[in-house]
């Protein structure tokens, strides 16, 4: 008998994976977590009906959210994850010695335990000593930050729901203040390929551009996510993307990569003409 995980991309796009097995159904305080197998990408995590990542394609995510601005950034002692409860932003962050600490802040332990139980390659990060897992909302942890952080990487899942309120214009602003002078901060943008998805991907990055001095964004092809095809986002006090790339410091680093290089840094920052346009709407936009 087949068992098929379909997810909805909108109301007229169905995604759909062979599963062998589910291994794991709950719903805690903020939302139901499902662990499936599959011959393909082989276990996928899935909150809300929506793939967070499987095993086959995670490092994409995470080495990009890591990766591009740890090459930009010359001295990032501490850093911030805000969701991140799986453990593969800790995890990469880990490869880098001059890290001095690693915050995590999720909400939902019973993700972080699953995480662990199921995902453990993934959640080994979690075993770093610099690493500190503290189980509140991301929102409220911020309003007590102020110049603490060189790096903040934005790892909650979408603007909808109990992560709504790491999407508005106070959460960035919140941001702003934690980082230091010449701090990054690092987020999931979605993607706008589909119209449903056009507005949020807009007004974040109309917040985004309105908070902070340099704000770009950015790109790469995530099997597992909607249209295969996501985004981030990247916000600085001080340094550029791409004019403040350092490769060759990157590289000599030694660092070993499934995705990320420094010629895939460039490239990524190299948007769609649809895309451009987007952006510069809202850039342009007066409100």
């Amino acid at each position: 008998m087949d068992i098929w995980f379909s997810q909805m991309d909108t109301e007229n796009v169905k995604t759909s994976i062979r599963v062998d097995k589910q291994l794991f159904s709950e719903t805690s305080e903020y939302q139901r977590i499902d662990v499936f197998e599959s011959k393909e990408f082989g276990k996928m995590i899935v909150l809300d009906g929506e793939i967070i990542f499987s095993e086959a394609d995670e490092f994409i995510y995470n080495e990009m959210v890591v990766h591009v601005p740890m090459a930009v950034h010359p001295h990032v002692r501490n850093v911030l994850i805000i969701g991140g409860g799986d453990g593969g932003v800790a995890r990469v962050c880990t490869q880098y010695p001059e890290i001095e600490t690693i915050d995590v802040v999720e909400p939902d332990e019973l993700f972080v335990r699953v995480s662990r139980e199921f995902f453990p390659e993934t959640a080994k990060g979690f075993d770093d000593e610099r690493v500190k897992i503290t189980n509140v909302d991301g929102l409220r942890f911020l309003r007590r930050c102020q110049n603490q952080y060189d790096l903040i990487i934005n790892d909650s899942t979408d603007p909808f729901g109990h992560t709504e309120g790491l999407f508005t214009r106070e959460f960035y602003g919140k941001c702003y203040r934690a980082l230091r002078e010449d701090g990054i901060m690092v987020y999931q943008h979605g993607s706008p390929f589909y119209d449903e998805d056009e507005m949020a991907f807009r007004a974040m990055h109309r917040k985004v551009y309105r908070s902070f001095p340099i704000s770009r964004v950015y790109q790469a092809s995530i099997p597992t996510c909607p249209a295969g095809y996501w985004m981030f986002g990247f916000a600085s006090k001080k340094y550029h993307p791409l004019l403040d790339f350092d490769p060759k410091r990157w590289n000599a680093r030694g660092i070993q990569t499934w995705y990320y290089t420094t010629n895939l840094h460039r490239g990524a920052f190299m948007l769609p003409k649809y895309i451009e346009e987007l952006l510069e709407e809202e850039e342009n936009r007066h409100e």
